[in-house]
């Protein structure tokens, strides 16, 4: 799944990605620090592993979508 950063908080390390649809997902600390970078910035691609459903949904994984996945 691929998104575009919206907001990233660099204290908190976490914020929100738009899914191609519009809808916001919020990304945890936890998905961002997973992910290796050191930055994130708002209009940036990023591709994403997303777990749960409903409210409980979240990105759990997102690196910049140039970059390999590591989950093929």
């Amino acid at each position: 799944m691929q998104g575009t950063v919206h907001t990233f908080d660099p204290a908190t390390r976490s914020g929100t990605v738009l899914l191609d649809d519009g809808t916001p997902l919020p990304y945890p600390a936890s998905a961002f620090d997973a992910s290796g970078l050191r930055l994130l910035r708002p209009g940036q691609r990023v591709r994403l592993k997303v777990e749960g459903e409903g409210a409980e949904r979240a990105a759990v994984f997102l690196t910049i979508a140039t970059m390999s996945d590591p989950f093929v």
